[in-house]
């Protein structure tokens, strides 16, 4: 029954592509001899026309609350290859597969790419959306045409803008937060590259976890680049005063390994305060780690006890960002420690993520340490001076800001004030918080 069901889909589609592959083509073929227009001057005046304006003339100033309906291909997607989209679509999101009881069948339940014109009467019904953006050919000029206000963008122009990659301070939002495992776009020859390295990226992986774990530091150190690890340290290890509490480094937060590049490099066991750090990266770690509860007495009094033990390092913007933005810091730090250390923390990939905020977060290290080359880039800056602690007489939020806005400038970051919570709200639709088996809230720190 299921294998019938499969060849009664398979033919359908097929039967489909063919007669709408060949009603396109009879439609191009019909358009070229002239039947649209009366004589052939009329034809190159068209040609040297278009129906709709280019999508330059489009204006962008209060258009926030306007609709705006694209054309994937041609309009929206940079390359006229099909591949890389539906790639990163099948690795990384919730795809609307056909399926015959519990089984897939690997077809897409419906096709919207071709059925586009009627699907954006079907969603949209008699309400217009406001712009219509697509590219040149005759069936994007029908879907186009159903919007109040229609652009083409035309690859024939050399200042379009669709093959180059557009510079940052070109965006009209600054990208803060993203998901998703790949790192790279995924065409057919880096996917076919991505996979044909999976096997030898598993083994580095485990490789580079078991060095870091089980062998001295500087032999670790050296065989993790060794493996293609890429560490770099600018600093050295700080002076040490005569008080008795240890050495409070604060660190912007890249990746899960953050604590433990910076405890390798330093030659020197630390300890490192977390939220939520699943089971199995707590049970891998090579340093210490200690759960906070984002309780704030509670938690000063944990960071407290153990700065009393030993060196600790913390990262007060909570959870990870990969562009290069530094969220809000907690300011919790500052209240417990006068010997506070700044430490500028920077990495790169070229094949896969280290961080993740939908997706299983203990697969986070497997991943970073995956890639081909990973880097970490550690500068570890003065200590802070005493004037400028809470000490001095600087209060708890103006060390945290001062903090954050000079490590910003040590990596060439901006400062924001997002934080964890805006995070997970705009990628996971949640606060970061999920309930453990007790029933107590928990934050997913990373």
């Amino acid at each position: 029954m299921v294998f019938q069901m499969v060849l009664l889909k398979l033919a359908d589609w097929i039967l489909y592509q063919l007669l709408a592959n060949s009603c396109y083509r009879a439609a191009r073929k019909m358009r070229s001899y002239g039947f649209f227009l009366k004589n052939q001057s009329l034809k190159s005046s068209q040609q040297q026309a278009p129906s709709f304006p280019n999508v330059f003339k489009c204006g962008l100033e209060n258009r926030g609350s306007d609709i705006l309906a694209c054309d994937i291909h041609g309009g929206l997607l940079r390359t006229e290859s099909f591949f890389p989209y539906f790639m990163l679509v099948a690795f990384e999101g919730g795809t609307e597969l056909h399926t015959v009881g519990h089984y897939f069948t690997g077809l897409v339940s419906d096709s919207g790419l071709v059925l586009k014109h009627r699907a954006l009467k079907d969603y949209f019904g008699d309400k217009k959306p406001d712009i219509g953006l697509g590219s040149s050919s005759l069936h994007d000029h029908l879907f186009i045409s159903l919007c109040k206000e229609a652009y083409v963008v035309s690859r024939d122009d050399g200042n379009s803008g669709t093959s180059s990659v557009m510079p940052r301070d070109k965006y009209p939002k600054p990208l803060v937060f993203h998901d998703g495992r790949l790192a790279f776009l995924p065409t057919p020859f880096a996917t076919l590259s991505m996979f044909m390295w999976l096997p030898i990226g598993v083994f580095l992986a485990f490789f580079r976890l078991f060095v870091g774990i089980h062998l001295p530091y500087k032999l670790a150190l050296c065989l993790g680049i060794w493996s293609g690890v890429d560490v770099r340290v600018k600093g050295c290890s700080p002076s040490r005063s005569g008080h008795r509490k240890g050495i409070l480094y604060v660190c912007t937060h890249r990746t899960l390994l953050d604590p433990v590049f910076l405890s390798t490099s330093l030659g020197q066991p630390l300890t490192a305060v977390t939220y939520s750090l699943s089971r199995m990266s707590e049970l891998i770690a090579p340093i210490r780690t200690v759960r906070l509860t984002r309780e704030r007495k509670q938690d000063g009094r944990t960071m407290q006890r153990l700065l009393s033990e030993g060196d600790l390092v913390v990262c007060p913007e909570g959870t990870t960002c990969r562009e290069p933005y530094l969220l809000r810091f907690s300011s919790l730090f500052a209240e417990l420690a006068n010997e506070i250390v700044p430490v500028a923390m920077n990495t790169r990939v070229s094949m896969f993520y280290g961080t993740t905020a939908s997706g299983l977060k203990c697969l986070d290290p497997i991943f970073f340490l995956m890639n081909p080359r990973p880097s970490y880039h550690i500068q570890i800056l003065e200590k802070l001076p005493r004037e400028l602690t809470c000490a001095g007489g600087r209060s708890s939020c103006e060390v945290a800001n001062y903090i954050q806005r000079k490590l910003a400038d040590t990596l060439g970051f901006e400062c924001t004030t997002l934080t964890r919570k805006d995070k997970y709200m705009m990628l996971a639709g949640n606060e970061g918080i999920v309930q453990d088996k007790r029933g107590k809230s928990q934050s997913i720190g990373k």
